[in-house]
């Protein structure tokens, strides 16, 4: 375990060269996962590359500690949670309620929602970090990391070179993390910039075959930053995702597609497409739901005591604060409080002027009931929530959390109660027909922007906590530098948004005529929550398929529950059942993939040591965390070049600026891309098994 700095220490930890490189990490990071979030529906978890960045940087600053590089790294790690806003607000877009992104609106939803994910979980590191036996599997690597680095910051250079085996051209040992975020982003944003700039590689390869009148796809995408996302997953959310790929495309699209006679002119693909996006999408999000409820549900105990905590703390149970150690030093108790007001009073503010921009008619009774109910639903779900996201962090990791499906259990609830509203008051008789209808999808989809941010971040804040406990870090200035890194990334999200909407468009929603539709960002989760709203409104949401994917779940749940009983490492994780069943194969695979290459390097790593009568996790600690390094680069590399494609496509405006090759060239390109594909996951394989043993 790190070494932990004792409370008399006084190493300097939140310095303005810290949040300086924070907010520069925190920029980068929050582009990467706004871009990748619209893709495909996931976002990376930050904390641990910005941590290895960190280190590679202030190493070289006179008077740098582990304790400002654990600063930096809480600062940026709100890049990988604030970002999970991008489920949600694109659903504006495509239900035709904004035409863009509001700069000041969409940076006020991000930041109050961010800060106050911060404040409600403050009052439960004591219960859930401090006196938890909670793993924090992502809180306890990043520790390591920073421990790691700290120790190779006091050791001589030639020491350290051969230690590691590698010594750089000046005799000094490279910087190892660096070093490799730096190759695995070369070789992503190379292989983006041929398929996604130039266009001589394909992006993905699809088959389509047919058994009877029953339509089956093989398909997998070349996406590398998936592959590193699958390889951070893990196996067993691999094999859950192959799960759900298989009931999808293996099950539920030929059945469908046996039953449902195929449109004049229909090509076999679109009618596998359409059935797919229009009723086997909402059996995944029927298995995303109840997996969300269940692990609620699970959590209520642990909640209950993190809402008694976080009263205890509101009436100064825990000591005055120049009393405690250092270590044990949250924001006060009245700041916290001071601040939860204020930021409810702004998001009144803000509820109100959405309101009023999209309904100016509505006044009196019916402006404040809508206004200041959804204020009073975001503040308590979103507090109720807060002890659940927490928990849930500590208990698989933030990255494994089901951010996506609490989103699907709030989007519903507050359609429901808006639906209930509308029922029961003639306030919207006054309103123009069209607006009539599109306000409480609009309404219930801004509510939910505000709790999944709540959510998003209150699920990183224990875990980053936990990483400053292991340090001996302050607590309570950990907790502005997460503030500071949801200011900071709420100020990049906008313009970003705005400008992959701009050159790429979203599935849905276009922003000019004449542009690619097979360009477009998927935005997979904000297209689900969009959906769901509209059903419920509509009285026509797909509730047979969400009750068959009501049914899997509670199915799998069983058998995740008789796997753990067993006690053994094999389990059964729903929700990527339900990611599965929801994202189509071209994303699925790449995942797939990374999660079988990451199981493949620990089976030959272990019989390696085996082989030799070494200890095995001894010996895999290195090459285990050159695969984390790499994989993060090639999430970063592809991010990053997404970014910088979609500025080169807004300021020429056309479709495919850098293309190189015609629409001719597109059946070697996918070949092409396939051989690279396959070239460079080996190349991945090889260079993590490569990685020198621990001596």
């Amino acid at each position: 375990m790190p070494q932990r700095i004792p409370d008399d220490a006084g190493l300097p930890e939140l310095t303005l060269r810290g949040v300086v490189l924070g907010a520069v990490i925190t920029l980068l990071f929050t582009a990467s996962n706004v871009y990748l979030g619209l893709k495909v529906g996931l976002t990376f978890a930050s904390a641990i590359p910005a941590a290895v960045i960190s280190m590679a940087v202030l190493r070289r600053v006179a008077g740098a500690n582990k304790l400002e590089n654990n600063m930096v790294q809480t600062q940026a790690s709100a890049a990988g949670t604030l970002s999970a806003i991008i489920f949600v607000l694109p659903g504006l877009l495509m239900i035709g309620y904004w035409q863009g992104f509001p700069f000041w609106q969409t940076t006020a939803i991000c930041a109050i929602g961010g800060i106050l994910g911060v404040l409600y979980t403050i009052p439960l590191r004591r219960v859930m970090v401090v006196q938890s036996d909670l793993p924090y599997p992502e809180g306890i690597a990043a520790a390591e990391i920073l421990e790691v680095g700290s120790r190779d910051a006091t050791t001589p250079d030639a020491a350290r070179a051969a230690d590691d085996g590698q010594r750089g051209a000046g005799g000094a040992k490279d910087e190892p993390g660096a070093r490799e975020i730096l190759l695995g982003g070369i070789v992503a944003a190379g292989f983006s910039i041929a398929s996604g700039g130039l266009r001589v590689l394909a992006d993905s390869i699809s088959v389509w075959f047919s058994v009877g009148r029953a339509a089956f796809q093989l398909s997998t995408g070349f996406s590398l930053a998936l592959v590193g996302a699958g390889y951070l997953v893990g196996i067993v959310g691999g094999v859950a995702m192959l799960i759900g790929t298989l009931i999808a495309w293996g099950i539920a699209v030929p059945w469908l597609t046996s039953i449902t006679p195929a449109e004049a002119g229909q090509s076999l693909a679109d009618a596998g497409m359409v059935l797919w996006s229009d009723k086997v999408r909402f059996i995944g999000a029927g298995t995303i739901g109840i997996a969300a409820v269940w692990t609620l549900a699970t959590l209520f105990k642990p909640m209950l005591i993190g809402i008694r905590t976080s009263l205890g703390a509101m009436r100064g149970d825990q000591g005055a604060f120049r009393d405690q150690a250092r270590t044990e030093r949250d924001l006060p108790a009245g700041i916290i409080l001071a601040l939860t007001v204020a930021l409810l009073v702004l998001l009144t503010v803000v509820f109100a002027i959405f309101l009023h921009g999209a309904a100016p008619q509505l006044a009196g009774a019916a402006f404040w009931t809508l206004t200041l109910g959804s204020v009073l639903f975001a503040g308590v779900f979103g507090f109720l929530i807060a002890a659940a996201c927490g928990y849930m962090a500590g208990l698989v990791g933030s990255s494994s959390s089901p951010i996506s499906g609490i989103g699907i259990v709030a989007v519903i609830l507050v359609s429901l109660l808006l639906l209930g509203f509308t029922a029961v008051s003639d306030a919207f008789d006054v309103l123009d027909p069209a607006v009539a209808r599109m306000l409480p999808t609009a309404l219930a989809l801004f509510v939910t922007s505000v709790i999944l941010a709540v959510a998003a971040i209150s699920n990183d804040n224990l875990q980053d906590l936990k990483t400053g406990y292991l340090v001996g870090a302050t607590p309570w200035r950990q907790q502005v530098a997460l503030i500071i890194g949801c200011v900071v990334g709420a100020l990049v999200i906008p313009p970003v948004l705005s400008l992959l909407y701009n050159a790429y468009g979203f599935a849905g929603a276009m922003p000019r005529e004449g542009m690619d539709p097979g360009q477009a960002l998927g935005a997979p989760q904000a297209s689900l929550m969009t959906a769901i709203v509209r059903g419920v409104f509509s009285h026509d949401l797909e509730w047979t398929m969400i009750v068959i994917g009501l049914a899997i779940g509670a199915v799998l749940i069983g058998v995740d529950e008789w796997l753990r009983r067993r006690g053994g490492k094999a389990r059964l994780p729903v929700l990527a059942v339900g990611i599965g069943i929801y994202l189509p194969p071209s994303i699925n695979m790449p995942l797939v993939i990374g999660a079988m290459l990451g199981w493949l390097i620990d089976r030959r790593l272990r019989a390696r040591a085996l082989a030799r009568g070494d200890d095995v996790e001894r010996t895999s600690e290195r090459p285990r965390r050159r695969g984390v390094l790499l994989a993060s680069g090639l999430i970063v590399g592809e991010s990053l070049v997404g970014v910088l494609l979609a500025g080169v496509i807004g300021l020429s405006g056309a479709p495919a600026p850098l293309a190189l090759v015609g629409d001719g060239f597109a059946g070697l390109a996918r070949w092409l891309g396939l051989a690279v594909f396959v070239v460079v996951c080996l190349g991945f394989y090889r260079r993590v098994l490569a990685a020198p043993a621990a001596g």
